[in-house]
């Protein structure tokens, strides 16, 4: 006959029963944290070459917008553009952004280059409140000479703000649809980001050179940071299933 397990014995394996369920669940923790680690660490790998292909593009020498590809031009984002030509000023558009100075607008006008394409230019910045009228009567007149970096369109609009063609309200730079909406035939897979006109700024001229080509690189922090977190939740369930 088999004698009944003392009450020490019985509660020993009640507690380590329920120890189970915890340290099961830090495991489960420990993986999901180790699988952002390498998530993370994919993200370094992306971020470093967007960082060298960046400063590779912008430390180019100008590319003629007649040299450039047929089809995605994708991988020419950053690339600098050079051209000249005369701006269409009743093409002016003003797209709701901000910038490193503040809320505004990107002001983009359609030049019409001496080669005979005509391509979409963002001026650069202005601050909000700006009007319209007054930005299209300070577009120069003359022939100008733009250089730039070369940008892909921003179809459709901004994170939970659509554009709005026949209100004329904009919050993404659409080159297909602005044109459209102005009237004029432009290459639609891009717009050039200005960095300087040579010619004499108005008073309410825009503020150029705004691209953004610096972009933070945390990923590897980010990365330790999961797999501390995932050594942590091992240890854990380490010390449960020793205390069982």
């Amino acid at each position: 006959m088999q004698a009944p397990a003392s009450p020490g014995t019985a509660g020993t394996r009640a507690g380590g029963t329920r120890a189970v369920g915890p340290a099961l669940a830090l495991l489960v923790l420990a993986l999901v944290f180790t699988a952002l680690g390498v998530w993370q660490l994919h993200r370094l790998g992306w971020k470093t070459r967007l960082i060298a292909d960046t400063q590779a593009a912008v430390h180019a020498a100008p590319i003629d917008p007649a040299a450039l590809p047929t089809g995605d031009l994708t991988p020419l984002t950053y690339h600098r553009l050079a051209m000249t030509g005369h701006f269409l000023s009743a093409g002016t558009t003003l797209v709701t952004g901000t910038s490193t100075i503040g809320t505004g607008y990107w002001e983009l006008v359609p030049l019409a280059g001496d080669d005979g394409r005509t391509i979409m230019i963002n001026r650069g910045f202005l601050p909000e409140g700006s009007r319209i009228e007054a930005a299209r009567r300070d577009v120069p007149a003359g022939p100008v000479r733009i250089e730039g970096l070369l940008r892909p369109t921003e179809p459709k609009g901004a994170l939970l703000r659509a554009n709005r063609p026949a209100q004329d309200r904009w919050y993404s730079r659409d080159i297909a649809a602005i044109a459209a909406r102005r009237g004029v035939a432009v290459d639609p897979r891009l717009f050039i980001d200005s960095w300087a006109e040579a010619s004499a700024p108005g008073a309410d001229a825009p503020v150029p050179g705004l691209t953004v080509i610096a972009f933070p690189n945390n990923h590897l922090g980010y990365a330790l940071t999961w797999f501390t977190m995932g050594i942590m939740a091992i240890g854990g369930a380490f010390v449960l299933v020793r205390r069982r």
